[in-house]
C-alpha cells in the first residue's frame, strides 16, 4: 500500500507540474502537438539551423510537435498549411497523425527494410539537416541504457554521413551519465563543432541535453 501510495503520489504531483507548465499552456495555444516544440524552437534560434528550401529528416518524431515546427520554418509566413518550401521526412516506430507537407515513415530506425524506405524518400537528394528526439526505452540499468543510446546516436551520425551534404547539421537528444562521453567523441569525428544545449523547455529534473553538430566532416 506505501508503494501504490508513493506512486500516487508522484503522478499527481506530475500532473500537477504539467497542467501548470507554461510551455504545455503555450503549445496548447500556437498549436503544436508538445511543449517539445520549443526545445527545437530555441536551439533552432541559437544556432540559426533552419532555413527555407532545405531537406530535413525528423528522426523519432511522434507525436509530431518537432514536424510541426520544421514545417512552420519552412513555409512563408510560419503557415501551419499550404505552400511549404523544402522537404520534410518523419520517422518513429510509433504511428503519428498527419501534418501537411510531411512525409511520414512509420518504423524502427534500426532496421534494415525501414532505412531501405526513408533511403527511397530521398529520391537521391543530399539532407541538410537531421534532428533527432529519438530516446531508448531506460531500463533503468546504466550501462545497458548507455549502450542503447549511443545506438542510436551512431545510426544518426551514420545516416548523416551517407545521405548529408559536407557542412550539414545533426541535433541528437541524449543524457548525461555513461553514455555521454563515448557520444559526444563520435559526433567530434563526424562534425566540425559540436556545442551542448540544453533548452529551457527541457525540465531541469530531466538529464536530458542535447547535442548540437556543425558542419558534417567530407569524407
Amino acid at each position: 500500500m506505501k508503494t501504490r501510495t508513493s506512486s500516487s503520489k508522484v503522478n499527481k504531483a506530475w500532473l500537477h507540474d504539467h497542467i501548470n507548465d507554461p510551455y504545455v499552456k503555450l503549445a496548447q495555444r500556437e498549436g503544436y502537438r508538445a511543449r517539445a516544440a520549443y526545445k527545437l524552437k530555441e536551439i533552432d534560434e541559437v544556432f540559426g539551423l533552419i532555413r527555407p528550401g532545405q531537406f530535413v529528416v525528423d528522426l523519432g518524431c511522434a507525436p509530431g510537435a518537432w514536424s510541426q515546427y520544421l514545417r512552420r520554418r519552412l513555409a512563408p509566413g510560419g503557415a501551419a498549411a499550404g505552400a511549404l518550401h523544402g522537404t520534410i521526412v518523419g520517422l518513429d516506430v510509433l504511428p503519428m497523425e498527419p501534418i501537411e507537407g510531411v512525409h511520414f515513415i512509420q518504423g524502427d530506425f534500426r532496421e534494415a527494410e525501414v532505412l531501405e524506405q526513408l533511403q527511397s524518400a530521398l529520391a537521391g537528394r543530399q539532407v541538410d539537416l537531421v534532428v533527432s528526439d529519438m530516446a531508448p526505452n531506460l531500463s533503468g540499468i546504466a550501462s545497458a541504457d548507455a549502450a542503447r543510446m549511443e545506438e542510436l546516436v551512431e545510426l544518426a551520425v551514420e545516416f548523416a554521413q551517407n545521405h548529408m551534404q559536407a557542412g550539414g547539421a545533426l541535433v541528437a537528444k541524449v543524457f548525461h551519465g555513461a553514455g555521454y562521453d563515448p557520444v559526444l567523441r563520435r559526433l567530434r569525428q563526424a562534425f566540425v563543432h559540436v556545442k551542448p544545449h540544453k533548452p529551457k523547455a527541457s525540465r531541469d529534473r530531466s538529464s536530458e541535453t542535447f547535442l548540437v553538430a556543425l558542419g558534417l566532416r567530407q569524407g
